[in-house]
């Protein structure tokens, strides 16, 4: 059985990420150079996780989107990406949209370059960075992207982030476990009863 590689301590390359990445047991995103490891999810996380999944392939059966999961990379850098460079992100969203042919980095087929809808759901230790400068990058950096969602594992609340024609993105807050989201990308309802099935919330929310 082999060992998991070390994880590289100074600034790494493009290539060197994603060849450390494949070999690698556990999963880490990737900024301008930086490794950052990926801490290990809360029981309200994986359940919310796996509604989400569980909601979304649902809807979406038979239609040209398909959903995929939190192991499935997504680089946010505009042009043919040089492996060389040390300046991009790469990320594991807690799930992503894809509408038509899935469009790839490379030959090994494991990072999405076109996500339509992209869900992260929110933890302690992420949430300045999926609100602050992962969203900056995927809005920025990601022509595709049409939607991001932002769900609490803490109370039943969904931020929803549409791109507009001209660019710009709004924002509506769901609170409650009766709020329905509807997305504009694709045809999908998300409903907080069906988003938090299970989910224990504090008495005091």
């Amino acid at each position: 059985m082999s060992s998991a590689p070390a994880i590289p301590r100074a600034s790494v390359t493009i290539e060197q990420y994603l060849s450390f990445e494949r070999a690698s047991l556990e999963r880490h995103e990737y900024v301008d150079g930086r490794l950052m490891a990926m801490a290990g999810e809360s029981l309200e996380h994986g359940i919310i996780s796996v509604n989400l999944v569980n909601s979304f392939a649902t809807q979406l059966k038979g239609t040209p989107c398909f959903v995929l999961s939190k192991d499935t990379k997504v680089r946010s850098g505009l042009g043919i990406v040089s492996v060389t460079s040390s300046s991009g992100m790469f990320s594991y969203p807690d799930l992503l949209v894809v509408c038509g042919e899935a469009e790839v980095l490379d030959e090994h087929r494991d990072v999405i370059i076109n996500p339509v809808v992209i869900a992260e759901v929110l933890s302690n230790s992420t949430e300045a960075f999926d609100r602050g400068e992962k969203f900056h990058r995927y809005r920025t950096w990601n022509p595709t992207l049409k939607e991001y969602l932002l769900i609490s594992q803490t109370k039943p609340q969904v931020e929803h982030f549409v791109r507009q024609p001209n660019g710009t993105w709004n924002m509506r807050e769901f609170t409650g476990l009766d709020a329905t989201v509807t997305l504009t990308s694709i045809p999908c309802v998300l409903k907080s009863a069906d988003t938090f099935d299970r989910v224990v919330f504090p008495d005091n929310i």
